[in-house]
This record gives C-alpha cells, sequence and structure tokens, in this order.
C-alpha cells in the first residue's frame, strides 16, 4: 500500500518524531510504500494565498506534490501535539492549502458548495497520533476532546476516509521513559493492525 505519513513537530528530540519513526519503521517493516513529510523540516508555507482558493490554478510545486501524493495514498497516517486544541499553524496549513475541492472532497454537479460533499480520497484507514499535557479526563469533560472532531468529523470523515482511529499520548510532560517506551510499542501494535501486510 502506499502510505503517507504527515509529521507536525518542530523539535526532533520530541515523542512526535519518535512517534513517526515508529509508524514508518513499522510500515516498512510490512513492505509498505511510505511516503514521509516532516512539515517543520521541510519549510512548509502554511499561509494560504488569495489565488489559491479558486479551483482551477496553477499551485506551486510543493502543494501539487502534497495533493497529489494524498490523492493516490491507500493510507495515512497523521502525527502532531496539541496545541490549544489545535493541531500546530503549520498542519493547519497543511490542510488548508492541501485538502483542496477536486482531490479531497467535491460537490454534487450544480452545487455551488452549500450542500454535503463527497469524500474523494482513496485511503483506506487513516491513524491520528496526538500528544497532550492534558490529562484525558479533563480534555474530555473541559474541552469535549476537540481533536477528535476536528480529525474524524470535520476532516476525514468528510473527505470519505471512514476507518479512522487516533489515539492521544498524555500527559506527555510527566510521562517517565518506561511509559513512553510502552506509547511506542502500542504506536507499533496500532500501526500494524490497521495496515497489515
Amino acid at each position: 500500500m502506499k502510505i503517507t505519513v504527515i509529521l507536525g513537530h518542530p523539535s526532533k528530540a520530541s515523542f512526535n518524531h519518535a512517534i513517526a519513526k515508529t509508524v514508518i519503521e513499522v510500515l516498512r517493516r510490512k513492505g509498505h510504500d511510505v511516503i514521509f513529510h516532516d512539515l517543520y523540516a521541510e519549510d512548509f508555507d502554511p499561509i494560504l494565498p488569495a489565488e489559491e482558493i479558486q479551483r482551477d490554478v496553477t499551485l506551486p510545486p510543493m502543494i501539487e506534490q502534497h495533493y497529489t501524493e494524498i490523492a493516490a495514498a491507500e493510507g495515512m497516517v497523521i502525527v502532531h501535539p496539541n496545541w490549544w486544541g489545535q493541531p500546530p499553524a503549520v498542519l493547519k496549513g497543511w490542510i488548508d492549502r492541501v485538502m483542496r475541492p477536486g482531490i479531497a472532497y467535491r460537490f454534487d454537479k450544480g452545487d455551488r458548495g452549500e450542500g454535503i460533499p463527497q469524500g474523494l480520497l482513496r485511503a483506506k484507514a487513516v491513524l491520528v497520533f496526538t500528544t497532550s499535557n492534558t490529562p484525558a479526563e479533563r480534555e474530555q469533560t473541559v474541552f469535549d476532546d476537540p481533536l477528535e472532531t476536528l480529525w474524524k468529523n470535520c476532516i476525514f470523515g468528510l473527505c470519505g476516509a471512514g476507518n479512522f482511529h487516533r489515539r492521544n499520548f498524555g500527559v506527555i510532560v510527566t510521562s517517565t521513559e518506561e511509559q513512553r517506551k510502552a506509547w511506542l510499542k502500542e504506536v507499533e501494535e496500532v500501526t500494524a493492525r490497521y495496515f497489515p501486510r
């Protein structure tokens, strides 16, 4: 399978980088064709210029590469921290610029954008691994887990990727090395389960 892995964290020493590395190792071991993008390392520009909003425009080569890859991807994995209940700005900008109409979704003919879009992604499964410093109970009771809603309903549900799984790891700031090793083992198991050979 062709699987795209997107990482959105600025520090190479982060647990997010360890998650992405583990995911890639498992996928390659299983024989998958992995396309990996570390958005910070690639200096991805998250700003959506006005001229890119139109559907039939010539896009910068980097944007064209990214949307071509996700259009062909049979699976996707997203890795990022929870910052203010959202992905980092670089990843939000990636969504804005890459998950385009005609690539990730479309509206029926005659629909001017007010209807329900049809998902176009080919991905048979999507994994989202996030990290946070908010205890799970507080995330649910106080914030209502906005990242689950964003990724599951607003993005991948809308774009046609129904086999979705998200796992949040936390509290990162107080976690031990032993806890992190156990979490990475879970990342291995989940990745292997959703993307078997």
